[in-house]
């Protein structure tokens, strides 16, 4: 049975441009990744877990903001490893400077004995639309397409 993870795709508009939040994963195995690296805030869903209660949850747990707004639903995708991800359009605004990420210990060095901890997400910023279609796991790239059918039209300010 495939993974189910739920998340929140936070936009904004900023000079006429619709620009989409994106958090870069931490730990070693993602440290030198920037291309089709970043995705929308998101984590697994807990066993009887609520799939939108599991994506304001995870926004929370990987930004330190709790995510307030008038979310919309988007179709969810299946990523290249058979991941299930589920998500939520919103406008909001957050500033990368406060990101405060969950933990999480793993052995580093494989095989070494050696745990550490690491940050969920190491990293958090805003991008226009066509920056962003480059540095999002590409399955997820359909939600910044579904975004802009959503919202109609780029939003103005």
């Amino acid at each position: 049975m495939a993974k189910k993870s739920a998340g929140l795709l936070m936009y904004r508009t900023q000079n006429h441009h619709l620009e989409v939040l994106l958090v870069h994963s931490g730990g070693p195995y993602w440290a030198n990744r920037r291309w089709q690296a970043w995705t929308i805030p998101k984590g697994e869903i807990a066993p009887g877990e609520d799939t939108f209660e599991a994506a304001k949850r995870e926004f929370w747990e990987e930004t330190g903001q709790a995510p307030i707004g008038d979310f919309r639903p988007l179709q969810p995708v299946r990523q290249a490893g058979g991941k299930l991800v589920f998500a939520w359009a919103f406008e909001g605004n957050f500033n990368p400077a406060t990101l405060h990420s969950n933990t999480f210990v793993l052995e580093w060095p494989p095989h070494s004995g050696v745990l550490k901890e690491f940050p969920e997400v190491d990293q958090a910023a805003w991008f226009e639309l066509e920056e962003a279609k480059k540095r999002i796991i590409k399955a997820q790239g359909q939600f910044l397409d579904e975004l802009v059918q959503v919202l109609g039209q780029v939003p103005s300010t």
